[in-house]
């Protein structure tokens, strides 16, 4: 294994250019790196391996598996990536039987050697196969959650297969482009199965007001975007004496009906994924980790951190595929919680925050919303979501929302929230000023709002009032971007920084075709948009 590994997949990236040596900025080992790459060359060999044969359950489910794995701060755990290696290999097997053992090898459906993607000599077609491997990597988390919940689509399944054997194919940057649009349309799909999915489970999201104070006594906090993950676990605690608090991206989890249900559901902890280590500090209470973000534990929390699914970290304690959380519980009332209330703010010094604005909730008072920008009440609309992080600037997204003029209303989604999440910016036209929408999956809600006031005006989403002021992270921002892009729009601000692996070539191709913007500063953005 190399001593020295390559990525570039996400927005802290090294120099803004790649994290090399033994080390990435997530705390990624170059061993850890290089399994992460022998893993996606055998899934590219799985792909390879459906042109004789076709994938059954258990190779859909190696593969999204495999995919979710390698996302950003989902798996540091080098024994749980070498045992998924060993799951696709056997699923190729299935397909390709005896093909290992041939006598006459022709390789059509060998693993593919990562190297020959991040030395590729094209830099547009590195970009347009770095981008299109980044958007299957995030539509996997959330074809991961559809498939928690008992839900599967051909044409979502297929496209992983398609789009991974695209990775490893020898194209011209004209034909991978299109394919890397199709992945954004693929995506939308995926947004709107997990959609319905989630609402059919737990239902329509409704909003609702969330605290920061943690209660004395027992407490779990529950980190990541797996709500399955969290009923399951608020059916354990019933009766337990345990309380339990959502943090990063699970706090939408209150919005919905079926889950505020519980009464042991009290309230969110902390702020977004990359404050982590400073706020579960010493904390008196267990963190599951049921998706991304994961940041290495410090040694002042290590011995309560559980993990589960698709997230997995050396020496932590793993929850299986039975989801048995009573170690998770026993742990709990083991550490006893705050012995007082502790009433925890937000970035911003807030006591609480308001969630549940879902598409529903949205449309259901799309009759008023109308009115008040017909009436001028309502200027504009911008959605500033996306995923938060640690790098220098972020702080755009909050002097962004505080500058908004008053006439202006705030959609938002994703953990990128959490950066003006606690603020009060008033009401305007009978609703608050600023609208969470949930989760960064939830871009699907936004989009059918979009649609919808579109309808309503009769003209197009890009002819609305409306901007899109985007902060990325992961690769889940990959694929949502490219659902937009899919869909034509147009004008979207993206920051703080442009992604590593986007080349000059394919950059000025978005830029030209679909008005791509880097965000400059917040006063200089609001003059442009607003003029």
């Amino acid at each position: 294994m190399s001593e020295s590994m390559f990525c570039f997949q996400c927005e802290q990236t090294a120099g803004g250019c790649g994290c090399t040596g033994s080390m990435g900025v997530c705390r990624k080992t170059a061993q850890t790196a290089g399994l992460q790459d022998q893993l996606t060359g055998a899934l590219i060999g799985l792909a390879r391996a459906t042109s004789g044969g076709q994938p059954g359950e258990s190779a859909d489910r190696a593969m999204i598996h495999g995919l979710f794995a390698t996302i950003t701060n989902v798996n540091f755990d080098d024994d749980s990536i070498r045992s998924l290696i060993q799951t696709v290999r056997a699923e190729k097997e299935k397909l390709s039987p005896n093909c290992s053992s041939c006598a006459n090898p022709c390789q059509r459906s060998d693993d593919y050697d990562m190297n020959l993607l991040w030395q590729e000599p094209d830099e547009d077609v590195r970009s347009l196969k770095s981008l299109l491997l980044f958007g299957l990597r995030g539509m996997a988390a959330y074809a991961w959650h559809v498939m928690t919940l008992g839900i599967s689509d051909e044409t979502v399944n297929r496209f992983f297969y398609r789009g991974m054997f695209a990775v490893g194919w020898e194209a011209a940057a004209s034909d991978l482009l299109p394919l890397v649009m199709e992945c954004g349309e693929v995506n939308l799909r995926c947004m709107e199965l997990l959609d319905s999915a989630n609402t059919g489970a737990y239902g329509d999201p409704a909003p609702t007001r969330v605290s920061f104070t943690v209660e004395e006594g027992p407490f779990i906090v529950v980190s990541g975007h797996d709500l399955h993950d969290l009923y399951l676990l608020l059916e354990q605690t019933t009766g337990k004496g345990v309380n339990v608090y959502t943090h990063g991206e699970m706090l939408p989890a209150h919005a919905y009906p079926r889950l505020a249900a519980y009464p042991q559901l009290k309230g969110n902890f902390g702020t977004a994924w990359q404050n982590q280590q400073k706020e579960f500090a010493d904390l008196p209470a267990p963190i599951l980790f049921t998706t991304n973000c994961l940041m290495p534990p410090a040694p002042s929390y290590a011995d309560r951190v559980f993990t589960t699914g698709p997230v997995a970290f050396p020496g932590m304690a793993h929850i299986g595929e039975e989801k048995d959380f009573s170690p998770v519980i026993k742990t709990a009332l083991r550490l006893g919680g705050y012995r007082e209330p502790r009433c925890l703010t937000g970035i911003n010094g807030g006591s609480g925050t308001t969630t549940g604005f879902g598409r529903h909730a949205v449309l259901n008072a799309a009759g008023q919303v109308v009115e008040a920008v017909k009436s001028g009440a309502i200027r504009h609309f911008f959605l500033v979501g996306g995923c938060d992080g640690a790098r220098p600037g972020r702080n755009y997204y909050t002097d962004f929302v505080r500058q908004a003029p008053e006439d202006t209303l705030i959609l938002t989604l994703g953990c990128g929230k959490y950066r003006f999440n606690d603020l009060d910016l008033g009401t305007i036209a009978g609703l608050p000023r600023l609208l969470d929408m949930g989760q960064c999956n939830d871009a699907y809600g936004a989009i059918q709002v979009a649609v919808a006031l579109a309808d309503a005006f009769g003209c197009g989403v890009n002819d609305l009032p409306l901007t899109l002021v985007l902060s990325w992270f992961e690769q889940k921002a990959v694929c949502i971007l490219l659902s937009l892009l899919h869909l034509g729009i147009r004008n979207i601000y993206i920051g703080p920084t442009l992604p590593a692996f986007l080349s000059p070539g394919v950059l000025n191709q978005l830029v030209e075709g679909y008005a791509l913007t880097p965000t400059s500063t917040p006063g200089e953005d609001l003059k442009k948009i607003l003029g």
